[in-house]
């Protein structure tokens, strides 16, 4: 009886995967929407293997890109101009669809995730 509970456990568990098409996100310009303490920030980006240009706002930003692995990477802000700004980025996405992706980022070495959700719009 226990051995038949396992086997429907293994064939539901095995249809159901987190679609990860991680790669597809590499280039391209989005549209990130970030929310934080109820307060919904958005933002476009455009960007290559190794580069990213992020406008919010009236602001843009420009930071190199460095891939860890094809779902996680590294920003490093190319002209920072605060001490918050030198602090690299790390992001992960955490799953995919066809158009968009979820991330989660943070400081690297701080322990406090954001999660967000980019969206292609080129």
């Amino acid at each position: 009886m226990k051995s038949r509970y396992l086997i429907v456990l293994i064939l539901c568990s095995s249809c159901y995967q987190i679609e990860r098409n991680c790669s597809d996100f590499k280039t391209g310009t989005f549209e990130s929407i970030i929310e934080i303490s109820d307060q919904v920030y958005t933002s476009t980006f455009t960007r290559t293997e190794d580069l990213q240009i992020e406008t919010f706002g009236t602001k843009t930003d420009s930071a190199t890109v460095r891939w860890i692995n094809d779902c996680e990477m590294v920003f490093k802000t190319i002209n920072p101009k605060s001490i918050a700004e030198r602090k690299d980025i790390h992001l992960k996405i955490l799953t995919t669809t066809d158009s968009t992706y979820t991330f989660e980022y943070s400081y690297v070495g701080e322990p406090l995730k954001q999660k967000g959700v980019a969206k292609r719009i080129d």
